[in-house]
């Protein structure tokens, strides 16, 4: 008795069936290898046993429960159970081959068994004809993955993504073939080959479109941001690539267009993209305009929190207007003083606004605008995902929406700045999911954040009077002092973190000749209660000259050069000539301590903050002729000490939305450092005081006073509402140094301006470097022209190219304009000078900032023959 399995429509791909000319043994009512005929009559079996073979990385259990049969399952032989069986393990996609036999038939029950030829894996996948970056983009989104099994779906939907993917990109004829072949190592693995023949780009060579009138091509050209034609001159700085959904978003600007012109009824009729020639394609679109609307009458329903006229007034819109639908789209929802976000702003999650055209008469169009305000919603539970990082409450503190309040969109957007303030957590990636509870009538608030690291190590090296000087500076933003002195899990290598203080350790030298220390330690939640900060720093540097014999005639001609003949021949002859031989009896040391305690303020605004510091500073002198101190007896003063006591109030402003590359807001920055006015509590003459004897010249210095007045000033504007947009930035500040005694000028706190402004020191080791590309360091105040008065002025247009967790890179364009005078009366905002060029940036955590630019200064300086010319400025470790 023999029967024969049915296998139509698996005669390609695997073979399923039994031999035909096997011969049935029976013993005892057993029949071993039947062979099933499809002719025969059908009969019903229990399954008595299945066995599995030919699959190794899967349980047995697992294979059957694929096929859908069962021991004990009652099955007709021949008919569907086992060609449904069949299709299943087919269907999966995971086999190659699929055979399932009857082993025998005891009485009325049968054994089976399935064998099966697994799909090879995957040793290894080689992309042919793209680069790196789109290779990398590709493996993120084919699911082709080293190990797993290759399937002819896999293989069709990868072909698919890849077009896709290139097509997006404007490459609408790409080609993609993939291989497999055979791993000789594996004979149940295979090397996977894709081959992309991405072609050249598509571009739009022609658009024309028919039935306008209100608008002209050229203006509906200008609309459409993303599919422009090809060869015109107006399009030199805009995309021509041909891209389906640009094109499609396009398409919807030009009926925006109309509906913002009163346009209700424009639509695009028909459209159509045909092949040009190989490269490029024409666009057709034929639109209908339309009758142009306007707003005959306005009625409100359902407010209770805001009185109509209140809603009419924040509307602005009245009887009369074109029906401009971008308009009243911007005034519901999307401007910042919009109706629905002072709803918001009051706890409404749950408004809702709905303008109802309710009549159209010829022209003119009744609007009625339906408000559903719903109950005023508190915020119920505040989650804080993604933070690996801080201690929990460390981020906290900084939110502005906590459980139990009152839902607000402001609070909402002020916790976001104040988190990416923070600079622990990526700017570009933090995600405040609000969840209404329709229920209960709260929300929920998920704050979604990526942590990165923000501890920066900067090496730097620069060029000074005696080589070059190496900086090595380690700042750890998650310090917790806290932990400092007990065992904790949230130590993280040698230093325990956690609580967001900020402790910096730095160290400057170029070996004998110069070093400068420093420590200093930031708490900007000192307590944990309030933001109150508190800042502990110390320093200390020597620096030494070189012995005096150095100081030859080749040394006197270049500074003869360098006076007229300007400034190349002087610095590079001088630096060549500048013998560098250590004098220990030459020396300048200094060391200081401050103490700050800083406050936020609740007015105006609480993005303001009020900073005192009291700090001290002492210098000592030996034999040291740099820093020009004329006394009253004629000589200067080298060899003594002086002490520097003051008091810096800064009250400052920061609205900026990121820390990195801000789009928007401003920061400003007003301080004044008092020191004590010792001459004015003294009854001396200054004027003759010393006149004959040095020491008593040089005391006049012992205690060294000044006031120093200091504005900065930067605003953020984002030229476009999309993140990735220029932003133009511009800066305003000055500085002036006065006295309380004209004879008692300070010879320390002065500036020291122009270049890249690098913090370090400059030839005197006690001023405030200024930078003003274009222009050598320090050149607008030589060595007897110290700076008391500076004023920088300047604007920059910047793009950011990566804004990364890891990296963020811009680039910018810039002009600027500054000057400094040695007296405070010579302060002219109108005799400047100027300079322009261009830079990049590029932010790494571990490293902070870093750049260059190059700009070209236009105007001559201190008697120079030549104009400052192009400059070369590198950034390491800071912003201008």
């Amino acid at each position: 008795m023999r029967y024969l399995f049915p296998i139509s429509l698996f005669t390609l791909a695997c073979s399923f069936c039994l031999p035909a000319e096997v011969f049935a043994q029976e013993v005892n009512d057993t029949i071993y290898k039947p062979t099933i005929l499809y002719n025969g009559t059908p009969k019903q079996y229990e399954i008595a046993d299945i066995q599995v073979e030919g699959v190794k990385n899967y349980e047995d259990y697992v294979l059957i429960g694929i096929s859908g049969l069962a021991v004990g399952q009652t099955i007709t032989v021949p008919g569907d159970d086992i060609t449904s069986a069949v299709k299943r393990y087919w269907r999966h996609g995971l086999f190659s081959s699929v055979q399932i036999t009857a082993e025998k038939i005891v009485g009325n029950k049968i054994y089976l068994k399935i064998s099966l030829s697994q799909r090879p894996r995957i040793t290894d996948i080689v992309y042919h004809g793209v680069k790196k970056s789109e290779r990398e983009d590709l493996q993120a989104k084919l699911g082709l993955v080293k190990g797993s099994q290759i399937t002819p779906n896999l293989i069709d939907r990868a072909k698919i993504v890849i077009k896709k993917h290139f097509s997006d990109k404007g490459f609408k004829n790409t080609e993609v073939n993939i291989v497999e072949r055979e791993d000789p190592a594996n004979k149940e693995q295979v090397y996977v080959d894709v081959f992309i023949d991405k072609k050249e780009k598509v571009k739009v060579h022609q658009i024309t479109i028919d039935g306008n009138t209100v608008l002209t091509d050229k203006k509906l050209k200008r609309v459409m941001k993303k599919t422009n034609e090809k060869g015109k001159l107006i399009n030199l700085f805009r995309t021509k690539k041909f891209i389906q959904q640009n094109y499609e978003d396009d398409k919807q600007k030009i009926i925006d267009k109309y509906n913002e012109l009163g346009y209700r009824d424009a639509q695009i009729v028909t459209d159509s993209v045909s092949t040009y020639d190989d490269r490029t394609v024409d666009v057709y679109m034929k639109i209908y305009e339309g009758n142009k609307y306007y707003v005959r009458d306005i009625t409100w329903v359902g407010n209770t929190v805001y009185p109509s006229d209140l809603l009419n007034e924040q509307l602005r819109m009245k009887k009369g207007d074109v029906y401009n639908q971008k308009l009243l789209n911007d005034r519901i929802s999307n401007d910042e003083d919009a109706i629905g976000n002072n709803y918001y702003n009051r706890g409404y999650v749950f408004y809702h606004l709905d303008p109802v055209e309710v009549n159209i008469d010829g022209d003119s169009i009744d609007l009625e605008m339906r408000i559903t305000e719903g109950p005023q919603a508190t915020i119920s539970r505040v989650r804080i995902n993604g933070n690996d990082r801080l201690y929990e409450n460390v981020v906290r503190r900084e939110l502005r929406t906590r459980p139990g309040d009152l839902f607000s969109k402001d609070a909402l957007e002020r916790s976001y700045r104040e988190i990416a303030q923070m600079g622990h957590f990526n700017p570009e990636n933090i995600d405040p999911q609000v969840q209404p509870n329709v229920q209960d009538g709260t929300v929920d608030i998920n704050w979604n954040l990526e942590s990165k690291a923000n501890d920066q190590v900067e090496f730097s090296a620069g060029w000074g009077q005696t080589g070059i000087i190496g900086k090595l500076s380690l700042k750890f933003t998650n310090f917790s002092f806290a932990n400092l002195f007990r065992k904790n899990d949230n130590f993280r290598g040698f230093l325990p973190q956690g609580d967001g203080q900020t402790l910096t350790i730095s160290g400057q030298t170029n070996g004998s000749y110069y070093q400068s220390y420093s420590i200093s330690f930031l708490d900007p939640w000192f307590g944990g209660k309030r933001p109150n900060s508190l800042s502990v720093s110390a320093f200390y540097s020597v620096q030494t000259d070189v012995s005096s014999q150095y100081y030859n005639s080749a040394y006197m001609n270049n500074y003869y050069n360098y006076l007229y003949s300007g400034y190349g021949n002087y610095y590079g002859n001088y630096y060549n000539n500048y013998e560098s031989f250590y004098d220990p009896d030459k020396s300048i040391k200094m060391f200081g301590v401050s103490l700050g305690w800083g406050k936020r303020l609740r007015w105006p605004d609480d993005y303001f903050t009020l900073m005192a510091e009291l700090s001290y500073q002492r210098f000592i002198l030996k034999d040291w002729s740099y820093l020009y101190i004329k006394l009253n007896n004629g000589q200067y003063m080298n060899t003594g000490n002086c002490n520097n006591l003051s008091l810096n109030l800064t009250l400052s402003r920061n609205s900026t939305d990121n820390p990195i590359f801000p789009r928007y807001g401003s920061e400003f920055t007003a301080s004044l450092q008092i020191t004590p006015p010792y001459s004015l509590f003294s009854k001396k003459d200054y004027s003759t005081y010393g006149k004959d004897n040095y020491d008593e010249a040089a005391s006049m210095y012992r205690w060294i006073e000044y006031h120093k007045w200091k504005f900065k000033a930067k605003t953020y504007t984002a030229l476009m509402d999309i993140q990735k947009c220029p932003v133009i930035m511009t800066r305003t500040e000055f500085g002036l140094l006065g006295h309380f005694n004209k004879y008692k000028r300070s010879p320390f706190e002065t500036f020291y301006v122009g270049g890249d402004g690098m913090t370090g020191y400059s030839y005197n080791y006690a001023s405030e470097t200024i930078a003003l590309r274009g222009y050598e360091n320090g050149s607008l105040t030589p060595y007897g022209s110290e700076g008391y008065a500076y004023i920088r002025l300047g604007a920059e247009l910047r793009y950011p190219l990566m804004l990364e967790n890891s990296t963020s890179i811009y680039a910018l364009g810039f002009v600027e304009a500054g000057n400094a005078w040695n007296d405070v009366s010579d302060f002219n905002p109108f005799k400047l000078k100027r300079s322009a060029g261009v830079g990049v940036r590029i932010f790494l955590p571990m490293i902070g900032m870093m750049g260059i630019d190059w700009a070209y200064g236009f105007d001559k300086i201190n008697g120079s023959m030549q104009y400052s010319g192009s400059q070369f400025h590198f950034i390491i470790g800071q912003e201008f």
